[in-house]
């Protein structure tokens, strides 16, 4: 059974939606036939990597709040996460394009190691404070994950994978992707958000004995 998973490496509910849907599966009877797919999906596009500011500031600038109810806002999340066994830190999270970074994401797919580069690049987001868009940090989570150096150094000097990352997040508009995370269960259904363990659980049981069961 395939699982497609639309989500962004800035978006904080994507980070706990991994969470919540790996405590499913891990409870999921066939856990060990399940194969999941990262998709590229970008929350601002048009957004320009500035080390200088933390998420918090930008934030409030960007959607015009006050910085009492943007740290209101952030502790909600924060508090979230915390549910789920995340550590998020946004006084150091970067404001960082994801652009390239899921390009990295890309080219681990190639290797079948997406899963680690994911989970790597989301902690180095919300819990390091690390600039995702620096080609230093890419390289460096690539290397971890057991990527070729060489390989990473290509891929990120050129425009590699650019339009596979257009090309999912094209498919998130085709099938009317409003917001992720956003996970597809062997083309048959669809379940928008960080839902609960219980409800991906369900999900995937009725997903494997309405469809593979029957294949």
């Amino acid at each position: 059974m395939k699982v497609e998973i639309w989500s962004d490496v800035m978006c904080p509910f994507c980070y706990i939606g991994k969470r919540k849907f790996e405590t499913a599966l891990a409870q999921f009877e066939h856990k060990n036939e399940v194969t999941i797919e990262w998709k590229s999906f970008q929350l601002n596009p048009n957004l320009v990597t500035d080390i200088s500011i933390n998420t918090i500031q930008h934030l409030a600038e960007s959607k015009g709040w006050t910085m009492e109810y943007t740290h209101q806002s952030i502790q909600h999340v924060t508090d979230v996460a915390t549910e789920v066994g995340l550590h998020f830190d946004f006084e150091k999270a970067v404001v960082a394009n994801s652009f390239d970074a899921h390009r990295l994401l890309h080219l681990a797919k190639k290797h079948k190691l997406q899963n680690q580069c994911k989970e790597l690049l989301l902690a180095a987001y919300f819990t390091e404070g690390k600039n995702t868009a620096g080609h230093e940090v890419l390289k460096n989570i690539g290397l971890q994950i057991g990527l070729d150096a060489s390989e990473i150094s290509n891929v990120l000097e050129s425009n590699q994978f650019a339009d596979e990352v257009n090309n999912d997040i094209h498919h998130a508009q085709e099938i009317g992707v409003r917001g992720v995370p956003f996970f597809v269960l062997d083309n048959k259904y669809a379940i928008s958000g960080a839902q609960s363990s219980e409800t991906f659980l369900a999900a995937l049981t009725q997903t494997w004995n309405e469809t593979v069961i029957v294949k």
